[in-house]
């Protein structure tokens, strides 16, 4: 989640005040101590939020011209929060300064324009693409039971030794309030977005294998894989795999010249002289 963290807010109407009317001394606010006006409203809040909202919507501006985003796409980086968090989801992003799903959409779909017009700068070998293919491993889905000590862990495992179900146990024993209801199950999960020691274990087994206790960042777990998608022929996903690859060669550097190139193409300009220097990618 971390790589996509942008300083987004909800404060996107400071753009759209100085619109809001013809006079921008309209007073908004009376009180017996004091007004305030409309444009003393914009000053404080474009100071505050102007750059942070500004560059976004500039970023789109320009961007969704030249390259497209799907709903799919960013369902696709939300569900992998989603997966990651559970029940616990607004909280996890409300944390980062997202108030909403919508909010954290909006910063995705940003973040992936960028990311589309950085790509095409980078190279990569059909070679390098095959080793990443190699490498690959398909979605797995999965249920866990998280406990906090080894001894517990290894009670839980050998009820499921003796036959217990696992959504009984998880039920029971499970510390994760999130998923211990639903009887541990996380869903289907993606490589790269679990804890790693997690993953480790995980991948390695066999659909409705159950895992040894396993010491991760959250505690102790015990996993089982309910399914397993098929690893696609090379020919079927090269493309896929290629834009994979070269994401995940991206650097802010990339991204940065990349911005620099799209927003002098496209002649941008602020009037604004407080916020001109936005247009400075190297900041």
């Amino acid at each position: 989640m971390k790589k996509w963290i942008l300083s987004l807010t909800l404060a996107a109407g400071v753009i759209s005040l100085s619109a809001c009317g013809n006079d921008d001394s309209e007073t908004i606010v009376k009180s017996d101590t004091g007004e305030i006006t409309k444009e003393q409203l914009y000053d404080a809040m474009k100071e505050k939020y102007g750059a942070s909202t500004l560059q976004p919507m500039i970023y789109e501006k320009v961007l969704a011209k030249k390259y497209k985003v799907s709903d799919e796409e960013i369902d696709e980086e939300v569900n992998k929060i989603k997966s990651q968090y559970g029940d616990n989801f607004l909280t996890a992003i409300q944390q980062y300064g997202y108030n909403s799903e919508e909010d954290l959409r909006a910063m995705f779909k940003t973040g992936l324009l960028q990311q589309k017009a950085a790509v095409k700068n980078i190279e990569v070998t059909d070679k390098e693409i095959k080793a990443y293919y190699e490498d690959y491993q398909p979605d797995i889905k999965v249920r866990h039971i998280l406990v906090t000590d080894e001894k517990t862990a290894k009670e839980v495992k050998k009820k499921l030794d003796n036959g217990e179900k696992f959504a009984t146990v998880a039920k029971k024993y499970s510390t994760d309030t999130a998923t211990a209801s639903e009887g541990g199950d996380l869903g289907w999960i993606s490589s790269g977005t679990k804890d790693a020691d997690f993953e480790k274990a995980a991948f390695k087994l066999k659909a409705n294998a159950i895992s040894d206790p396993v010491k991760t960042t959250n505690g102790y777990e015990i996993i089982q894989v309910t399914d397993k998608k098929e690893k696609e022929k090379y020919e079927d996903v090269k493309d896929e795999m290629e834009y994979k690859l070269k994401v995940s060669k991206l650097t802010t550097e990339d991204i940065n010249e990349a911005m620099e190139k799209e927003l002098k193409e496209a002649d941008v300009s602020i009037t604004d002289k407080d916020l001109k220097a936005l247009l400075d990618t190297s900041n």
